[in-house]
């Protein structure tokens, strides 16, 4: 049977809305955030699994094994995650964790007024440069910032910062690629 893809999009903003609420009573803008992090991980391990991305949608579970596999192999996860992934498991709605997470990462811009943005380096950064990407951030994107750094060693130098709607690429390699595509391109 075709699904409404209206029915689809409600279904979503119910789930990263019942999320949301609940992360957020439970302990505010760090459990959101905490929300956040384990569902972009879950959702990496599910891809990264066939047999479980097969299982949870799989009719030859019943509804209720289905929620207990979810709460068996995400246990450590927050409880409101786990409670809500259940649920979607139950329905063999699973599938639609990735756009639950990022209707998850909309109401905390909408409802927190706070974006993360991503940042990657080659090396750690000091308070004095954390402050100054934090700030202007906050600028550019008229909302209260929390920075979620990664070191990537492969990184030759730069920055390279993302947000769900936007990334800017500092790296040097990026730059030193986009030096060479110039210069080809100049005779």
């Amino acid at each position: 049977m075709p699904t409404n893809r209206l029915v689809v999009k409600e279904q979503v903003a119910t789930y990263a809305s019942v999320l949301f609420d609940a992360a957020c009573d439970a302990g505010g803008l760090d459990a959101v955030l905490e929300v956040r992090d384990q569902a972009s991980q879950i959702v990496a391990a599910i891809r990264g699994n066939a047999t479980l991305e097969e299982t949870l949608k799989s009719a030859a579970y019943t509804p209720e094994q289905r929620a207990t596999i979810v709460r068996n192999v995400f246990a450590e996860c927050n409880p409101a995650l786990v409670d809500v992934l259940a649920v979607m498991a139950e329905r063999a709605e699973a599938d639609l964790l990735p756009r639950v997470a990022e209707g998850l990462e909309a109401q905390l811009g909408e409802k927190l007024n706070t974006v993360v943005v991503d940042v990657t380096t080659a090396v750690e950064l000091d308070d004095h440069l954390r402050d100054i990407i934090k700030q202007k951030a906050e600028r550019e994107l008229g909302k209260s910032v929390v920075l979620n750094e990664r070191i990537d060693k492969s990184m030759i130098g730069g920055i390279i910062m993302s947000t769900t709607d936007e990334r800017i690429d500092a790296s040097l390699l990026t730059q030193v690629e986009n030096a060479r595509v110039v210069l080809s391109n100049t005779k």
